[in-house]
C-alpha cells in the first residue's frame, strides 16, 4: 500500500470530496491525478472507499479514515517540534532579497546560533505561500496583501514605491509624458499577471484612465533592468532600499501609485532561530524607514 495514496485519501475524506481536497492540499496536484491514485488505492484494498456524487464515505472508507486520521493530523505538529529543537532555518524570498539582504541578517543570527543549517528558496509570493503551507520553509519574506490565506500569519515591514525604468536614450523624464498620450507605444516590461507589482501598477494606471499592459513578463527586477538597458521597453518595478539603476537606465518616480507592502509570513509556530531572524529583519526594516525619512 502506497502511503502517498493514503495521504490523498486523508485529504479527500477530511474535506468531503476530491475537488475540495485539491483546493486545500498544501501542495499542488491536479484533480485527475488524485482520482487516479485513489482508484489505485481502492484497487489495492479491493474495496470502494466512498461515493463520488454526492460524496459520502462507505464503511471501508470510514474504517480507513479513522485509522489514518491521527497520524496525518499530527505529523506536521511532530515535525514542527523536531525542527524547533534543531539548529535549522529555512527561508523563502525573492532573489534580490536573498542576494542583497539575507547574508548580513544571517551574520547577525549566527552570533547567537553559530551552528546553523540553512535552506534558502527563491520564491515569489505564490510559491512562498505554497512552501509555507507544505511546511517546507519556516519563514518567508514576501509581498503582504489582502489575498493572503487565513492560515498564514504575517507582519508588514516596509512599503516599497513603484517606479518606472527607462533607457537614458529615451526622452522620457516624467510619467505624465506617458499618461497624456492617446496610446502608449512602448513595450511594458514587468512581472507576470497576478504578481503584486503588476497588480498595484495597474491600479495606479486606472486612476489616470490609462491602459498599458505588459509586452514582456519576467520574474525578477534584475531581468527588468537588463531588458530596459538593452532597449526592449520601459520597466515597471519597485525601488528596494538603496536601489541604484544600472548604467544607462533612468528612474522615473510614480508618487500617485500605491506602494507594495513587503513583510514576513509564517504558517507554524516559529522556532527560536526563526524568531531571531524575524527580529533582525524588523530591526533592518526600521533602520531603512528612519534613513528614508531623514533624506
Amino acid at each position: 500500500m502506497n502511503i502517498h495514496h493514503l495521504e490523498l485519501f486523508y485529504y479527500v475524506a477530511k474535506h468531503g470530496g476530491i475537488a475540495a481536497a485539491v483546493r486545500k492540499m498544501p501542495y499542488g496536484i491536479q484533480q485527475p491525478a488524485v482520482s487516479g491514485q485513489i482508484a489505485r488505492l481502492e484497487e489495492a484494498l479491493g474495496a470502494k472507499l466512498f461515493n463520488r456524487r454526492p460524496f459520502s464515505l462507505l464503511p471501508a472508507g470510514v474504517e480507513l479514515f479513522e485509522f489514518i486520521k491521527p497520524f496525518f493530523d499530527n505529523v506536521e505538529k511532530v515535525a514542527g517540534r523536531i525542527r524547533g529543537a534543531s539548529q535549522q532555518l529555512r527561508i523563502a524570498a525573492p532573489s534580490i532579497v536573498l542576494h542583497d539582504y539575507v547574508p548580513e541578517l544571517l551574520r547577525r543570527v549566527r552570533r547567537r546560533f553559530p551552528i546553523l543549517r540553512l535552506q534558502l528558496h527563491e520564491a515569489a509570493r505564490a510559491d512562498a505561500e505554497r512552501l509555507l503551507q507544505a511546511g517546507e520553509v519556516d519563514l518567508a519574506i514576501t509581498v503582504i496583501d489582502s489575498k493572503r490565506r487565513p492560515e498564514i500569519h504575517s507582519r508588514a515591514l516596509i512599503e516599497l514605491p513603484l517606479i518606472l525604468l527607462a533607457s537614458k536614450k529615451h526622452n522620457l523624464t516624467i510619467a505624465k509624458q506617458l499618461w497624456s498620450r492617446d496610446k502608449i507605444e512602448e513595450t511594458l516590461i514587468t512581472f507576470p499577471r497576478g504578481d503584486a507589482v503588476q497588480t498595484h501598477f495597474q491600479r495606479g494606471l486606472e486612476r489616470f484612465g490609462v491602459e498599458w499592459f505588459p509586452g514582456i513578463e519576467v520574474n525578477s527586477t534584475r531581468l527588468i533592468e537588463h531588458y530596459v538597458a538593452n532597449g526592449y521597453g520601459i520597466g515597471a518595478t519597485v525601488a528596494t532600499p538603496g536601489f541604484k539603476p544600472p548604467p544607462g537606465v533612468r528612474v522615473i518616480s510614480l508618487p500617485s501609485f500605491p506602494p507594495v507592502v513587503v513583510g514576513a509570513a509564517w504558517a507554524e509556530k516559529l522556532s527560536p532561530i526563526a524568531q531571531q531572524f524575524l527580529s533582525e529583519v524588523e530591526i533592518e526594516a526600521s533602520a531603512v524607514k528612519r534613513s528614508t525619512k531623514s533624506r
